[in-house]
């Protein structure tokens, strides 16, 4: 069993936010000029490199619609200049030669398969060991926040105890162009979980807020009436059920902290050896000592949350492809499957 320490627990923030807005009205008395030009001359804390760079990435919009840098602006306009936002990593991280299993790579994008033990960047109680200390390593120049914060390439991110595929921007247009497609939750993500139960309905939508919660800030809450946190949405769709316990895979229309993880402990279904959301625990079945040392047993197979994010599907940001990567269950995740198959052949 898996055990949730609440001295070095670290809330790891998920969400796909990782753009700003800026919103400009041009004055009523501007002169005509280049749209490049007059951001550079009004925005002086932010390099022409990132302005051209957003606005290559359609990420700067004017009245509404996409323009280009030789846009004139005019007198009046309405200008929202999306940019990503500066990291909260620590400017210095050591790098670590730390295996990475890369799954695609090219000039712009790299596609990892992270694994379940990994945390993604460093923060309070992990300060090595990441991903982030691994991607300093072995891509010295992968594009970093302003600043100089340290956050080499990340557009989004996963739990440490959660498996699964991740991209990596390997410059500074392709950072801005896949932080702007997570903002707009236009990217397919897929998720494989394990539960405890079965949900009433074999397929269905969660769209409730989610945020930090207030009696415990280390989880995230859900909060139905929208009354606090951010929009939400999880579609499911049960795969497989196995007695006391369900195969399903989750499709995020957001990304929030833990988004999956509180939604499903919110439908009463906990991810199986979730320690943090109360998944660490038989929840459904019998507790007779043969079927608690079964349970017991996979939880040592797998101790930490069962959740792997099996596929990821995004707009290339050269060659405007859409790109589809999909990735097997890693061994205890399988290895869990297969025992619960297993126990339900003598039942």
């Amino acid at each position: 069993m898996s055990t949730f320490d609440e001295t070095k627990a670290d809330f790891e923030e998920e969400d796909d936010e990782f753009i700003e807005n800026l919103q400009i009205k041009v004055d009523p008395g501007q002169s005509f000029m280049r749209l490049d030009k007059y951001l550079s001359h009004h925005l002086k804390n932010i390099s022409r490199n990132r302005i051209q760079n957003a606005i290559d990435s359609e990420s700067v919009k004017v009245n509404g619609a996409s323009v280009k840098s030789s846009y004139k602006v005019k007198p009046l306009d309405d200008i929202l200049l999306s940019l990503v936002k500066s990291g909260k990593i620590p400017k210095e991280v050591i790098p670590q030669d730390l295996p990475l299993n890369i799954v695609y790579e090219d000039d712009d994008v790299l596609l990892v398969n992270k694994a379940q033990e990994m945390v993604v960047h460093p923060g309070h109680g992990n300060p090595s060991g990441t991903l982030v200390n691994a991607l300093v390593y072995h891509f010295g120049h992968l594009p970093s926040a302003r600043d100089g914060e340290i956050r080499p390439g990340l557009v989004h991110r996963i739990d440490k105890g959660t498996s699964g595929l991740l991209v990596i921007a390997k410059n500074e247009f392709a950072l801005q162009f896949l932080a702007r497609q997570f903002a707009d939750h236009t990217t397919e993500r897929t998720y494989y979980a394990l539960i405890w139960g079965e949900p009433k309905e074999p397929k269905g939508t969660i769209n409730a807020h989610i945020g930090r919660g207030f009696k415990d800030r280390r989880v995230s809450d859900v909060f139905p009436d929208g009354e606090h946190g951010k929009e939400a949405i999880t579609h499911y769709e049960v795969l497989k059920t196995m007695r006391y316990v369900s195969l399903i895979k989750c499709n995020l229309e957001t990304g929030r902290t833990h988004q999956i993880r509180a939604h499903m402990k919110y439908l009463g279904h906990p991810l199986f050896n979730d320690a943090a959301y109360g998944g660490d625990r038989i929840l459904r079945g019998e507790i007779f000592s043969k079927y608690k040392q079964f349970v017991e047993n996979c939880f040592s197979l797998m101790p930490r949350q069962a959740l792997h994010a099996k596929s990821l599907g995004f707009i290339h940001p050269t060659t405007r492809q859409w790109m589809q990567f999909d990735s097997e269950l890693p061994a205890d995740f399988q290895a869990v499957l297969d025992k619960w198959e297993h126990y339900l052949q003598y039942k």
